[in-house]
């Protein structure tokens, strides 16, 4: 036994050579066929079945194909009509023209090489009507009808008339027979299991309708070839179509039926009648079946649009929520389910308000009322409870959708996704950022404000004691003979000291919007806002006697311990003026302080507006200690 595999094999080296026999044997005998019964009286075809055959063969093969198909279907066409009486000549004259009639068909309507036939189109079967079953006829019937009109003197009308006739309804019947069997899309198994009853019910009341001669009962064969076109398909109401014509033209051949039997109509009118009827049978099946075929193909277009939908539906993570402007969800995606741990109907027919934290209500329903109000739609963040009573963060991508036929708003679309871990990441990100600001204005070395920080302070201070009138006062701190403490000391030592100025300093300068800050060096600033020049004395001397009490010795200093220089000075802010002036009046007070022995406090005199001109300096003394500091 062959398998499969070398079945399919030979079928595939054989296969266009049993195409070709395909064609001769099927051409061959649709006009032996034919032949037997399809001729009336005068001689004239009611329908001719083989130029239909070879075009359907062609509009499914690719045309560097033609050639082979038709020299094989005029051999065949050749041969038949020798077959039923032709002599040579007129058999060479009649095929060449259907060949000619054949060609134009499928040359207009394949105008690429892969294209395919597609009976249930509407613009394909217009074309196919009128190129392939009026167009291709008249053109070679026009020659023909001169032909005979001149040897055998027949009227050149009806001549032609009854080429394109016979020749246009055979075509219109065959071709979308045979495309439909050879494109398999008959089904043969499954539909003569499923659905026989219809075409047996079909060709019944055809042959009921063209036995009864005295009732016109033609029109009862419409409804049932519809029926079968809807139960099954194209394919097999066209077969059925093709049986219709056949047994229509034997009643009517042999003077049967209400077309075959009808007095005082002639012959060929009674063929022109059975031909305007088969045509109308057509007419009707093309048009029905494009519009099932646009029918079916927008149910196809919708199920997959369906199925595109619940894929991305039901594979988002983000929830989905229909509802309408009053809030009530009437439709809730199975991504809730992951988002929150409800299922969707539990929400449903529910408010949507009932699950968002009371402290976010009120942005919601402002962005609901944005809503009805005509707004197409916003984002907005709110907590939602989920299932176990916990609360996540969700971004709410709110759109309004409107009815489609009036254009009013008649609800919302709520896209929703989790964004808890976004949410603690810029809280994170909120910590670090204040923790990396508040590094950028701390000295690091004495952990007090830096000098960017110290630049910040009195530049508003500066800004407020100007709008309310208010005095600014600013003590410069030095360490005396410091370089000396670092040379004997260590520069490890040298930084505790500056941490301990740092911390007496701090002991003073208690109140919440004073300022302490490392200058630079050895150097401190205290920014006293709303101070005046006593005040600040005061200020000085108590940061000068903490710094003497933590008794830090220092052999390079004539008391023998750490002390400070300070310089005081006290402005009230005026326009055209700079916090850079209060900071040299201080600056020159230190500098007095240090040139009259350190180890005190001078206070800069510093009138309302600063003049160019120096100023006399009060100095104060710092009495000595008894164990003989100097």
């Amino acid at each position: 036994m062959p398998t499969n595999a070398a079945t399919t094999r030979w079928w595939h080296t054989h296969a266009f050579a049993l195409r070709l026999a395909g064609i001769f044997l099927t051409v061959m005998l649709s006009i032996l066929w034919v032949a037997s019964f399809d001729r009336t009286p005068t001689g004239a075809n009611i329908i001719w079945l083989s130029n239909g055959l070879v075009l359907a063969y062609l509009l499914l093969a690719p045309r560097w194909r033609w050639p082979q198909y038709l020299a094989v279907a005029f051999a065949s066409m050749f041969l038949g009509s020798i077959f039923i009486g032709e002599t040579p000549g007129m058999s060479l004259i009649y095929n060449a023209l259907n060949v000619l009639e054949i060609l134009v068909g499928a040359l207009l309507l394949k105008r690429k090489s892969t294209e395919l036939p597609h009976f249930t189109d509407g613009g394909f079967v217009f074309r196919f009507i009128g190129l392939a079953c009026l167009l291709g006829p008249s053109i070679a019937a026009i020659p023909f009808g001169i032909f005979r009109h001149l040897a055998n003197h027949e009227d050149f009308l009806n001549t032609i008339l009854g080429w394109i006739s016979g020749d246009g309804l055979g075509i219109a019947v065959v071709t979308p027979t045979i495309v439909a069997i050879l494109e398999n899309r008959m089904r043969n198994a499954y539909l003569l299991r499923k659905k026989w009853l219809y075409l047996v019910m079909l060709l019944a009341v055809t042959v009921i309708s063209f036995q009864i001669a005295s009732a016109p009962l033609l029109f009862v064969v419409f409804p049932f070839l519809v029926l079968v076109l809807m139960q099954i398909d194209l394919g097999w109401a066209a077969l059925s179509t093709l049986a219709v014509a056949v047994i229509g033209s034997w009643y009517t051949v042999h003077g049967r039926g209400p077309i075959g039997a009808a007095p005082h109509i002639g012959h060929q009118w009674k063929a022109a009648i059975l031909q305007l009827y088969l045509a109308a049978l057509m007419f009707t099946l093309y048009a029905i079946s494009v519009v099932f075929g646009n029918l079916r193909k927008t149910q196809s277009e919708l199920r997959k649009i369906a199925a595109l939908h619940r894929l991305v539906v039901d594979n988002s993570r983000d929830a989905i929520i229909l509802g309408d402007l009053d809030g009530m969800q009437n439709y809730i995606s199975p991504g809730v389910r992951l988002l929150t741990g409800w299922e969707p109907r539990e929400l449903a027919n529910r408010e949507i308000r009932e699950l968002i934290h009371p402290s976010d209500i009120s942005e919601f329903e402002m962005a609901m009322r944005a809503l009805r109000a005509g707004s197409e739609g916003g984002t907005l963040e709110y907590r939602t409870r989920r299932r176990d009573g916990e609360y996540i963060w969700v971004e709410g991508s709110l759109r309004v959708y409107r009815d489609p036929g009036t254009g009013i708003p008649i609800g919302f679309l709520n896209l929703v996704r989790d964004i808890t871990e976004r949410k603690r990441s810029e809280e994170n990100l909120q910590s670090a950022y204040r923790a990396m600001e508040s590094l950028v204005v701390v000295d690091a070395l004495t952990g007090i404000s830096n000098r960017r920080r110290f630049d910040e302070s009195l530049a508003t201070e500066w800004r407020r004691a100007l709008r309310d009138g208010e005095k600014v006062s600013l003590l410069l701190i030095d360490a005396d003979h410091f370089k000396r403490y670092n040379d004997t000391y260590g520069h490890v030592r040298g930084d505790s000291c500056l941490k301990q100025i740092a911390e007496a300093a701090l002991d003073v300068v208690l109140r919440p919007g004073d300022l302490v800050a490392r200058y630079g060096g050895e150097e401190f600033a205290v920014v006293l806002p709303g101070t005046d020049d006593m005040g600040a004395k005061a200020v000085a001397e108590d940061i000068c006697q903490a710094v003497r009490n933590r008794r830090l010795p220092h052999e390079g200093n004539a008391p023998g311990i750490v002390t400070v220089s300070i310089g005081c000075a006290t402005i009230v802010p005026q326009r055209g003026k700079s916090p850079q002036d209060l900071i040299e009046a201080a600056d020159q007070a230190l500098y007095r302080a240090k040139g009259r022995g350190r180890n005190r406090v001078v206070v800069a005199g510093v009138p309302s507006r600063l003049e160019t001109i120096e100023l006399p300096v009060e100095v104060h003394e710092v009495r000595q200690e008894e164990h003989g500091n100097g």
